[in-house]
């Protein structure tokens, strides 16, 4: 049982709402005042272990309000070694109400802020600026884990009377760059700002993007889409802004990449409530990509449990190469497999891609990158080349790659596409490198690695051939490691192509 005080009210009643795994705290109100008055309440409670996801605090709000402010804190007592600690997440529903998937939306800083406000004309990083209207408002509490005293919490609201401010009516970033029409882009398509965990300012990473070498980006904010209305005043004729967001359940995190600008897409259920799918068709109503980020990822909540049924791309790479990427690297390799199992040939499998994942510094943006094959700079051509596999992966701007397979009679094909020829055919695989000093290529097939090229010159270039048919081997997709004394896996990836699939 959830305690709650409300400060000289006592122990307030809970009960269920309708969201899954939810429950609702009795309700703080407040009387109307005279303009520029503020008032301001507080809430004290506990928490225990086994408490639900979410946990809601409504404020019932009265006519005349110009700006809700809300501020908490919470305890972080010691803790045995292995054992997690408190953290509580923190977010705002409006009037609209708490309802799964519904409008009352109104912002998410997660446990990235101790403080925030929302009002007609600003809002705080990570919340929607908009009307504050009469009516039942839901401070919602996320207790992300809760250590085995509890979490004692304390939350402060505090609204402020007077005339609503003048709404901003928000603009958001073109759908096109200036592009060189059917070429390869370079894109970055998990990153995190000030709007939610991050702190880079949206100006901070489009200039290190711009020194990347990249030409897209994707917004991907935890559960919030606050910053799409404000990615216009540094998004250029040179860089392409996608909006999304990354939806962090408690079962996995999808980033929705390239979805309609001012697009929510809700995260408050699990695997076992049944209601990804309604969400991920959501995503691609919207226009958007449905990617599920770092699947093997050891955070508590990152892990991936929703399947990959739903899915459009998988991100296999994840920042830095760690042992967590070629678990999911592998996944994805046997992911391809079944699709040719299956009696598909290739049609239906699952394209992988990679992405920074950065939050700040260190972080590198565009480490890696995806570089994707599409017939211009736009929103709509650069989400087909990425859906189709028309793509590979690399460390930095400075790797590209050049990967085909040609037949006995002329036939051709490129990455994420299908070499039709007979089973007996030979095959030419050809792979032309650069900016990889040292790196060892590997051509990997349904049966593994077929082959393991000697290091490239300490120039970075070079070119690679192996023959082959499709009756030994249904795919082909190339790799380029390190030596192995390179970075925290042995033989780190350098890059890594989508398949191209060999037969009739």
């Amino acid at each position: 049982m959830c305690e709650d005080e409300h400060t000289g009210i006592g122990r307030r009643a809970v009960f269920v709402t309708g969201a899954a795994a939810a429950l609702t705290l009795g309700s703080v109100s407040f009387a109307s005042a005279a303009p520029r008055e503020r008032r301001s309440e507080t809430v004290r409670g506990t928490l225990p272990t086994g408490s639900p996801d979410f946990v809601y605090v409504p404020v019932d709000v009265p006519a005349g309000v110009r700006e809700i402010h809300v501020a908490y804190t919470y305890d972080r007592p010691a803790v045995p070694a292995g054992t997690a600690g408190n953290a509580l997440d923190i977010g705002l529903f409006d009037e609209r109400g708490t309802d799964l998937g519904g409008r009352g939306f109104r912002g998410w800083s997660g446990g990235a802020r101790t403080e925030f406000f929302v009002r007609a004309d600003e809002a705080t990083p990570g919340y929607l600026p908009g009307p504050v209207r009469p009516g039942r408002w839901h401070i919602a509490l996320g207790p992300y884990t809760v250590a085995p005293q509890g979490l004692s919490y304390e939350i402060t609201i505090t609204l402020t009377y007077g005339e609503q401010g003048e709404a901003v009516r928000p603009v958001y970033p073109p759908e096109r760059a200036r592009g060189r029409g059917r070429a390869w882009y370079r894109g970055d398509c998990h990153l995190h700002s000030v709007y939610s965990d991050g702190r880079y300012t949206l100006a901070e990473i489009a200039e290190l993007a711009r020194a990347a070498g990249l030409d897209f980006i994707n917004s991907s904010e935890h559960n919030t889409h606050a910053a799409h209305a404000h990615w216009a005043e540094v998004a250029g004729d040179d860089l392409l802004v996608l909006l999304g967001e990354e939806v962090t359940t408690r079962n996995g995190h999808v980033v929705a990449l390239g979805t309609d600008p001012g697009t929510f897409v809700d995260w408050r259920y699990r695997a076992r409530d049944n209601r990804f799918g309604r969400f991920a068709r959501q995503i691609r109503r919207a226009g958007g990509l449905v990617v599920p980020a770092h699947p093997h990822a050891t955070c508590i909540g990152c892990n991936w449990k929703f399947g990959f049924g739903e899915a459009d791309v998988v991100e296999v790479w994840n920042g830095a190469y760690t042992p967590d990427d070629e678990v999911a690297l592998a996944d994805w390799d046997g992911m391809l497999v079944a699709s040719v199992r299956e009696g598909r040939d290739g049609r239906g499998w699952l394209p992988a891609m990679g992405s920074s994942d950065s939050h700040r510094a260190p972080d590198v943006i565009g480490r890696p990158q995806t570089v994707v094959l599409a017939d211009d700079l736009t929103r709509e051509a650069v989400q087909e080349g990425l859906r189709a596999g028309r793509s590979y992966v690399a460390e930095s701007s400075k790797v590209s790659l050049a990967f085909t397979a040609s037949g006995g009679r002329g036939e051709h094909a490129g990455i994420g596409e299908r070499l039709r020829v007979d089973d007996e055919t030979p095959v030419t695989v050809r792979l032309e490198a650069t900016g990889a000093p040292r790196c060892t290529v590997r051509l990997v097939t349904d049966q593994g690695v077929l082959f393991t090229s000697a290091p490239l010159p300490v120039s970075g270039s070079g070119t690679v051939e192996w023959r082959t048919t499709a009756s030994y081997a249904a795919y082909v997709r190339a790799e380029l490691r390190h030596e192995a004394a390179a970075g925290p896996v042995p033989g780190a990836l350098a890059a890594f192509t989508n398949p191209i699939f060999l037969g009739r």
